[in-house]
């Protein structure tokens, strides 16, 4: 276990090494000192970068509340905790078409939830988290203007092909979405035979084996979650509403201190968009293409390049470098301390 711990720790290298090369080649002109002569922190700076790391704080709490309700009464608050900064972390080393929620069966099941139950709870939040996009999307797209969304004054080609990849990704959601919802909810059996007898066809066969779990596992969480109450389900996916919210809200208090004259319910919307479009992105934790994007898409929102610099090194390190950090302190114990006896 030792050696697996040390993997994860030097995994959490790569990363970080090109988060920082990145935003140092988007920024290669502006690292000079004389750049930031004129930069100063002010009151509202400092007040909200700290606003930025409560929002963050609600995020986790969110997840950790989530997690509490789905597993009760096996997962404690401090239990839910800990499942929710190793999801955080997993999802800060690998690509984030993989992302945490692939690992959080295997991190319930060391807290002392049966596998069997972790696999049905990782699906339920994985449904979660579908919903949540496919729901709020639409309400977005709606109270925002398109030329202000997806236009910022920036390479014509660069918005065109963001908005391209919005819509392919959300399509995705979507289709997902209503493939966990039918699987899990209206009809399971069914949908588990389609599912297999797709995967029959030779051309699928490297994904079969996982396919035809994914099948089985909705099945068996299609029992539990079907008996559970309407209270229940406005519980979690209320949960699930904050983590998401308090996330996008990192970025407003950081535009709240930095850029105040900027518009709030728009610097939302772009959020909601960037990590759209981040679920598809083939490197660790989105590192690199978070950097990128982040700078290019607002930067019609920030006066100069030196405040786009600190605003966006200022939100790596609150949303994805700080999980690094987290996840490296408690990985040793994590993979040391015998596992928790199932219930």
């Amino acid at each position: 276990m030792k050696s697996e711990a040390t993997k994860m720790m030097l995994k959490t290298l790569l990363p970080v090494a090109i988060g920082l090369a990145v935003t140092a080649w988007l920024f290669h002109d502006d690292f000079n000192p004389e750049n930031f002569k004129d930069f100063e922190w002010t009151g509202r700076m400092v007040a909200g970068f700290a606003l930025a790391w409560i929002f963050m704080f609600g995020r986790d709490f969110g997840l950790a509340w989530r997690f509490h309700t789905i597993a009760r009464p096996t997962l404690s608050w401090p239990r839910a905790f800990r499942v929710n900064y190793m999801c955080a972390f997993t999802s800060a080393v690998t690509p984030s078409a993989v992302g945490g929620s692939a690992f959080a069966i295997f991190y319930l099941n060391r807290e002392g939830v049966k596998l069997g139950r972790a696999t049905t709870l990782t699906l339920t939040t994985l449904f979660l988290d579908e919903m949540f996009f496919v729901v709020f999307c639409p309400i977005l797209i709606f109270a925002i203007p398109f030329d202000e969304l997806f236009a910022n004054g920036a390479d014509a080609s660069f918005m065109n092909g963001l908005e391209l990849v919005f819509w392919l990704v959300y399509a995705g959601i979507v289709c997902w979405a209503a493939i966990l919802f039918m699987g899990i909810i209206v009809k399971p059996h069914a949908v588990a035979r389609a599912i297999k007898r797709l995967f029959m066809w030779r051309y699928l066969k490297k994904w079969r084996r996982s396919a035809f779990e994914t099948a089985n596992n909705m099945v068996s969480a299609s029992s539990e979650l079907r008996s559970c109450s309407r209270r229940w389900w406005l519980n979690v996916f209320g949960a699930t509403v904050v983590s998401w919210f308090s996330r996008y809200l990192v970025v407003n208090a950081l535009f709240w201190g930095f850029a105040p004259g900027a518009s709030q319910f728009l610097i939302f919307g772009r959020q909601f968009v960037v990590w759209v479009v981040l679920m598809v992105s083939p490197t660790p934790g989105g590192s690199g293409i978070s950097e990128w994007l982040f700078t290019t898409y607002y930067g019609d929102m920030l006066s100069s390049a030196s405040t786009a610099l600190v605003v966006a090194l200022s939100w790596r390190i609150i949303s994805y470098y700080i999980y690094l950090i987290i996840g490296t302190f408690l990985i040793p114990g994590y993979f040391s301390k015998r596992k928790t006896t199932s219930q």
